[in-house]
């Protein structure tokens, strides 16, 4: 009888136990499928659309090209010359280049990546320019970046520093970055 008693109460609490784990299990993935995302990229040479891209594909998100409303020449993106648009934008912080479409509909996106290149170890102004000129309060906002030979990090610290109120993510530089490490990066962040 005292047998009986400790196995009936062992198998009772590892159904609560299973039950307990098969609804958290649920109600994740419940929260995921909730989740829509629109992934906003900025690209000057096609490199940042690849990795926009390649996160389109691994959540199903919506793909956004954040444009200028003057496209970025080759001569625009020379870095090595201090008069070029890129060099005189990136020197004033304060420099908001236009949109080519200013306004951009995310009323039914909890989840905004916005991906962009690195320029002078930091996002591009007009990434500025597109954060303030659209409503991303109460949504999630990941960033993503491109880089030769850089790191994320700068920017993620501005992009904090600028925005306060926002809800802004652990961001990743996706260069030669492995699938693997993709997937757990959109796992902690709750996709």
């Amino acid at each position: 009888m005292k047998h009986s008693t400790f196995f009936i109460g062992a198998i009772a609490a590892m159904t609560v136990l299973f039950i307990s784990c098969a609804n958290k299990k649920q109600d994740s993935t419940a929260l995921n499928n909730n989740n829509k995302v629109l992934i906003c990229y900025f690209s000057a040479t096609g490199t940042t659309e690849k990795a926009a891209q390649h996160i389109a594909d691994l959540t199903g998100g919506t793909l956004h090209n954040i444009q200028p409303a003057e496209p970025y020449t080759d001569a625009d993106l020379d870095w090595r010359d201090t008069l070029s648009r890129s060099y005189v934008e990136m020197h004033d912080r304060d420099f908001r280049p236009a949109l080519k479409d200013s306004v951009t509909d995310m009323s039914d996106y909890s989840v905004v990546f916005i991906g962009y290149p690195n320029w002078w170890n930091t996002h591009p102004t007009i990434i500025n320019t597109f954060i303030e000129s659209n409503n991303l309060q109460g949504k999630t906002i990941v960033p993503f970046m491109t880089s030769g030979g850089s790191n994320i990090t700068n920017s993620e610290k501005e992009l904090h520093e600028a925005y306060p109120t926002l809800n802004i993510a652990s961001g990743l530089l996706m260069n030669s970055v492995a699938n693997e490490e993709i997937k757990t990066w959109l796992q902690e962040i709750g996709l």
